[in-house]
């Protein structure tokens, strides 16, 4: 099967290129210098040249405040690039695998988010988001739409680097402790991705639609960090164990209000044979990668 990944270089893109490559599977992965997908042309010029029989989608503008200031950049990037892509698929008759967010929703719940839960995004990231998701449900019928939460990997910057950063140079660390979610490995949502193209590799369909993928434990960021700080040490990679002090998000705040509640339900995605991973064991792994 050939493979067209754009956004090659983020934390699920290098993921995923760690799964497919040495597959049975021909990948042609691409980062924005390589194909942009604002750009309509490109995108119809390098689909036409790869002739791919999926395209998985792993570019986004993910930058939650500065997106506030950059709208025009966020809606490029998070519609009208989906959008392109969308339309290729459909001139190709092709899938199209998707990665969407939990910032589509307000946070305001008290009980996990179903992938038919009520969209109502609080800012222009989960509104670009949103709009990318809408026009490929008006465009494709074969699609995939997975929205995750809290991804960490050894790639890129996350949460996990940034807390062994900070370990390393405070005594102690202040982390909100009133936003619940599950953090998500790239790897296992990446796998998940993969298992999927390979059963419409030997089906030739799916159950298509909208559906969830995260870890499998609810925590909050300072449990998370409580998680990360603990491992690290045990593993010695940061120099001491910081002080962690639980704080509001009123504490700590910033140009966008972050969902209190991020927690969504996977349960949907048992029909697809896919499970969620753990978080604990992945976070293990993670640590073990890093220098």
């Amino acid at each position: 099967m050939r493979v067209l990944l754009t956004g090659k270089n983020g934390q699920l893109g290098s993921c995923l290129q760690d799964l497919i490559t040495n597959t049975s599977h021909d990948l042609f992965a691409f980062d924005s210098s390589e194909l942009d997908i604002t750009n309509q042309e490109e995108v119809v010029k390098i689909t036409n040249v790869v002739k791919p029989n999926v395209i998985i989608n792993a570019a986004a503008y993910t930058a939650v405040d500065q997106a506030e200031l950059e709208c025009d950049q966020a809606y490029a990037v998070n519609e009208f690039g989906v959008k392109y892509l969308a339309e290729q698929a459909s001139v190709l008759d092709i899938p199209l695998f998707h990665v969407s967010t939990d910032y589509v929703f307000d946070g305001l719940n008290v009980e996990p988010y179903q992938p038919s839960s009520k969209t109502e995004p609080q800012g222009v990231y989960g509104q670009s988001k949103l709009a990318g998701e809408k026009v490929i449900a008006s465009t494709l019928d074969k699609y995939i739409i997975l929205r995750t939460a809290w991804v960490f990997s050894e790639y890129g910057n996350n949460f996990v680097k940034t807390m062994l950063r900070l370990a390393n140079e405070k005594d102690e660390l202040s982390v909100v402790s009133d936003q619940y979610g599950n953090p998500t490995y790239a790897k296992d949502l990446a796998r998940s991705i993969v298992q999927l193209c390979d059963q419409y590799n030997s089906k030739g369909v799916l159950e298509w639609g909208v559906y969830h993928y995260t870890g499998d434990i609810s925590t909050s960021w300072h449990g998370f960090a409580r998680a990360i700080l603990f491992k690290a040490n045990k593993l010695n990679l940061i120099d001491k164990m910081p002080k962690l002090t639980p704080i509001s998000s009123e504490s700590f705040p910033t140009a966008v209000k972050r969902p209190a509640y991020s927690i969504l339900d996977n349960s949907d995605l048992k029909r697809l044979n896919i499970s969620n991973s753990s978080w604990l064991s992945a976070l293990d792994i993670v640590l073990s990668k890093l220098p």
